[in-house]
């Protein structure tokens, strides 16, 4: 028998060479599934997984990082705007730029995202041990940083010979395109095998299609959600980041229709319809709003579709009725099987199209939802209205909703603004929207609105990013700025000044406690109160950028950073204590001190603690 043909590569780059050669089919056309990386080099990589890179920078281009926490982010952001049919590599040296990935893949295992972390590894020799960076573990010297991504991968291995990858690099890959187990993969890369060669079957690099798998419902489940559903007095439909992910916006909608079952969005599935669709009933849970939350109160069937029903989402479990019944309609068996779901585990657009029933919503419920909706729509207008209380993230919220294109991509994360753009962002049109708050991560902003960016030129370069950041969040992480400009992936920032960590001194002043080291003003050791200059900021780090005194003043602002050639960063001052959102708040539990010599924390505990007879048991 004939050996096959080889060729001797070192393990750095046939990692590189079998990644190029990877390429999946999306709408009918083919490209590579990885779309390049994000990249800062070290001793621990730049050698041997640089020269790789080197070889094949046309095809796979790699961004340089500021900072690896950042280019985590990026590379969250890129996958998501694809839809998870698409990723980005990270690659960083062993020690400390390998731990700063530790949050981002955090961030990407928290939201399902497919993110590839090559990162070097101490030498497999040891005979120059202790190297420079390296963390000794007197009785383990096998235990290191790169240990501590098992708990933030979903695949995680350690290449301790060049053959390995032969297994590796194809179980890494199938699991970030896995519907149900995708997530971040990292691969350890000792310095010195990095380097070692071997004489790899040519055939490992011939090109290679991928298809997102679709797995079908058991129809054994699907005759069941159809049984239980035709016998709902009041549905419900909760429409998460999976109905996107799997394409499945038209059959929500043509369903959705069919059935007249109104229907509610959570933070992952905002933009699965556009605003202004009369099932669209609004967001649901503690950053939702009053007519999603009220139809969750008294619904009695409640389609789960694609979503994780995180604490935000239901209320920590007080935001429904405890009779009411869940049909979870998920690809992952996990999530479909939530508090004792009635589980339909499968691919959505096909569990969608398979609920084939003549059943209608009666009247009254969906006269109730409607009614609701429009009360929510009231006030969202009256909310974002200029000249509505002093200057708020609502009103800037609305002013650039008003002004942008419906194309254009919107991207929020930690602190108040995930909320107020959840709240009252009016959709223009499908899966525009990224609020990350699957882990909740500052400083994720910037840094994926330019992932975001990139991933965004290579389909609709002539649309906007748009990113909504506070002052916090910015502080924390804005290097990326200068990437943008560096790279010709124009942003426009708006950086909304509440000085400090405002919607944390709302929390701790709703349960009772004074205000303390959140905002600036109320900072012990803050012997002075200097306040950042943002514009000069970003300026320094090439941005156009300008300060704007009122809500007032942003059309002319926006109209200057849409026409801007590059990275254009809007600054604001916005109130602190007035302004917020209102409505649409579901219970939350959060920990309230038991015993306390406060009068006003031991009042709000018992306030808190008073709605806790409504929160569902279950696992």
């Amino acid at each position: 028998m004939a050996q096959p043909e080889t060729i001797t590569l070192t393990t750095a780059q046939a990692i590189i060479r079998y990644l190029d050669a990877q390429h999946i089919e999306i709408d009918g056309a083919e490209m590579r599934v990885c779309g390049g990386g994000f990249g800062i080099f070290g001793h621990g990589n730049v050698t041997c997984l640089g020269e790789a890179l080197y070889e094949h920078r046309e095809t796979l281009p790699l961004y340089r990082g500021q900072n690896e926490q950042g280019m985590g982010f990026a590379a969250a952001a890129y996958s998501k705007a694809w839809l998870r049919r698409r990723f980005m590599l990270c690659t960083a040296s062993a020690g400390p730029g390998t731990a700063n990935l530790l949050t981002a893949a955090a961030l990407a295992h928290a939201n399902r995202l497919p993110m590839l972390m090559l990162c070097g590894d101490a030498f497999l020799t040891r005979l120059p041990d202790p190297v420079l960076q390296q963390l000794e573990h007197f009785g383990n010297p096998t235990l290191g940083v790169n240990d501590a991504f098992k708990a933030v991968s979903r695949y995680w291995d350690r290449i301790t010979h060049p053959a390995q990858i032969l297994n590796t690099l194809p179980a890494a890959l199938n699991t970030m395109l896995d519907p149900a187990d995708c997530g971040p993969a990292f691969i350890g890369l000792p310095q010195d095998v990095q380097g070692w060669t071997y004489d790899y079957p040519v055939s490992f690099f011939d090109k290679r299609v991928h298809r997102i798998r679709r797995q079908a419902p058991d129809m054994e489940e699907v005759v069941d959600a159809i049984t239980l559903l035709k016998n709902a007095k009041r549905p419900m439909i909760i429409a998460g980041g999976g109905v996107q992910y799997s394409g499945a916006v038209a059959e929500l909608t043509t369903f959705a229709e069919a059935s007249n079952i109104p229907v509610v969005e959570t933070i992952a599935g905002r933009a699965n319809m556009a605003h202004d669709h009369p099932l669209n009933c609004g967001p649901i849970g503690v950053t939702g709003s009053d007519s999603a939350n009220a139809i969750a109160e008294k619904a009695d069937v409640i389609l789960a579709i694609g979503t994780r029903l995180q604490d935000f989402t239901t209320g920590s479990w007080t935001a429904f009725a405890h009779d009411a019944q869940i049909i979870g309609i998920n690809v992952g068996r996990h999530d479909a099987a939530k508090h004792m779901s009635m589980t339909v585990v499968g691919d959505a657009a096909i569990a969608l199209a398979s609920l084939d029933t003549d059943y209608q919503s009666p009247e009254e419920w969906t006269a109730f939802a409607t009614a609701e909706r429009a009360k929510w729509i009231d006030y969202v207008a009256e909310n974002t209205r200029l000249g509505n209380g002093p200057a708020s993230y609502a009103q800037a919220i609305g002013e650039v909703n008003r002004l942008c294109d419906p194309r254009d991509r919107v991207v929020a994360a930690a602190g108040g603004l995930p909320a107020e753009v959840t709240a009252n962002w009016k959709t223009l049109d499908i899966g525009t929207v990224d609020v990350e708050f699957g882990f909740s991560c500052m400083g994720y902003e910037i840094a994926g609105g330019w992932g975001a960016r990139i991933a965004q030129a290579e389909r609709e370069p002539d649309r906007d990013t748009i990113v909504f950041t506070g002052d916090g969040s910015y502080l924390l992480m804005n290097s990326d700025i200068y990437s943008s400009v560096l790279t010709d992936k124009k942003m426009i920032v708006l950086v909304l000044d509440n000085g400090g960590f405002a919607v944390i001194n709302k929390l701790q002043n709703n349960t009772g406690n004074e205000s303390f080291n959140n905002l600036i003003a109320d900072t012990p050791t803050a012997t002075q109160q200097v306040r950042v200059d943002f514009e000069a900021h970003a300026r320094a780090m090439g941005a156009n950028a300008e300060t704007v005194e009122t809500p007032a003043g942003l059309a002319d602002a926006f109209a200057r950073a849409q026409a801007s050639d590059r990275t254009y960063v809007i600054c604001m001052k916005v109130d602190p204590y007035e302004g917020w959102t209102a409505q649409g708040h579901a219970w939350w539990e959060v920990g309230t001190p038991h015993i306390t010599t406060s009068d006003k924390v031991r009042d709000a505990h018992v306030d808190w603690e008073s709605t806790r007879h409504r929160q569902r048991k279950g696992v």
